[in-house]
């Protein structure tokens, strides 16, 4: 696994994951279980669309996983 997040990219993902997993823990739904994508996504610093769509967000030698 290449990494393809920038940190940016992460720092956001991460965010993002955290706020979907709370809304869905508050408001009682499964739903939240989403905001685990692009929590991992961000940690692990691999978007497997990314690869896809063939974008990286990331500079070279930025990546430290």
């Amino acid at each position: 696994m290449k990494c393809n997040v920038g940190k940016v990219d992460k720092m956001l993902r991460i965010g993002v994951g955290v706020v979907i997993l709370l809304a869905g823990v508050l408001a009682q739904s499964w739903w939240g279980l989403v905001g685990i994508v692009p929590l991992l996504t961000g940690l692990v610093g691999y978007c497997p669309l990314y690869s896809l769509i063939n974008l990286n967000t990331g500079c070279k030698g930025e990546c430290d996983s």
